[in-house]
């Protein structure tokens, strides 16, 4: 493996671990920038949020729904493994697993596919699907 690949790798690793933390942080601003302007986010059983300011209306609404079914505070924590990646030129394509707790316990659990462009010196995502393989009763996916 040649160094751009390892670097253009580990970039890819950090937006993918940057987005679970910022998702969980409930941080939306500073998320949708991880997004490319035209990005296509698929989440669920949810319509395709198409651009930032779609992608930021879809992140409030599931975060108002966290709080909605909180006991306590909100809280939601996204682990995120078996990262695979494959690299063609400025663009890459992502495929992992997620299992999403609260503070109920386990919540939901899936896979993300992620294809993401390098700009500006970033690897952002150009479209994420979300597919949820499980959750749990009142999760927040319903």
């Amino acid at each position: 493996m040649e160094h751009w690949e390892l670097v253009a790798r580990e970039g890819i690793r950090e937006t993918v671990a940057r987005y679970a933390h910022l998702v969980d942080s409930g941080r939306f601003d500073e998320l949708v920038a991880l997004f490319t302007e035209e990005a296509v986010l698929e989440a669920a059983d949810l319509p395709p949020a198409r651009g930032r300011t779609a992608i930021a209306a879809l992140f409030r609404g599931t975060g108002e729904r966290l709080a909605a079914t909180a006991t306590s505070r909100p809280l939601i924590r996204h682990h995120v493994s078996n990262l695979t990646i494959d690299i063609s030129g400025p663009a890459a394509d992502a495929r992992s697993y997620f299992l999403a707790i609260t503070e109920r316990g386990p919540d939901h659990w899936g896979r993300y596919r992620d294809r993401l462009a390098y700009v500006g010196g970033h690897w952002l995502f150009m479209s994420r699907v979300v597919r949820v393989d499980g959750r749990a009763a009142g999760s927040v996916f319903g």
